[in-house]
């Protein structure tokens, strides 16, 4: 009898180690579970950040083309008819010298400190030329200001990139050439101004690059 009594403690006993293994193993599987959820989240992170900068520098690849077509537009102004007996140093009706967004979208012939670029009213119809969506459905936008503090004035009476002192209007600030320039070759009073070309594009996933030029 003490022989039975003993096999039958040490079988109960037995059943009990069984059902902690298996607790233990239920722990277990959870944490790996648990664990691997964790790593499937991190590679879709990074794999969602990755894809946010591919279309961040496709954005701003496709600016090149905002550029293009700003410097296309300003040789057109240059050779407009009448241009050619006009000196734009000195003629205020000169079509570099006068904004007219009706006529010549997306140029302002001042640096307004009241246009800031950053800001989305800014990119609306009236301010700037937008081009047609490109292949990578980017929507390319662009505009164009003269450096000159004073609009609708020739260039020798607007307070432009290489005339007078240098005064911060909103933080963008016209420096005379003596402050960005030294050396031979530099300009001098009276040249023709920088011309500032900003290239804003809205891509996919809401991604958004500005690039800016200077053209002279």
């Amino acid at each position: 009898m003490s022989i039975n009594k003993m096999k039958n403690l040490s079988g109960h006993h037995l059943f009990k180690q069984q059902g902690v293994v298996l607790f233990i193993a239920l722990v277990a599987l959870v944490v790996m579970s648990l664990a691997a959820v964790a790593l499937i989240r991190s590679v879709d992170t990074n794999t969602l950040i990755g894809g946010n900068l591919s279309f961040k520098q496709a954005a701003t690849t496709s600016a090149d083309a905002g550029i293009e077509a700003a410097i296309a537009q300003l040789i057109g102004m240059r050779d407009a008819v009448g241009n050619n007996a006009k000196n734009v140093l000195n003629d205020a009706t000169h079509t570099m010298n006068n904004t007219d967004l009706t006529a010549r979208p997306g140029y302002h012939s001042s640096v307004d400190p009241d246009l800031i670029l950053t800001e989305d009213d800014t990119w609306d119809e009236a301010n700037n030329v937008s081009l047609a969506e490109d292949a990578s459905g980017n929507t390319v936008r662009y505009i164009v200001q003269r450096m000159c503090r004073t609009p609708d004035v020739a260039i020798q009476n607007a307070n432009c990139l290489f005339s007078t002192g240098a005064e911060d209007k909103n933080g963008q600030e016209v420096p005379l050439p003596q402050n960005v320039c030294f050396g031979p070759g530099c300009p001098v009073a009276g040249q023709t101004p920088r011309i500032r070309v900003t290239v804003r594009v809205e891509g996919p996933k809401n991604a958004i690059s500005y690039v800016q030029a200077f053209v002279h």
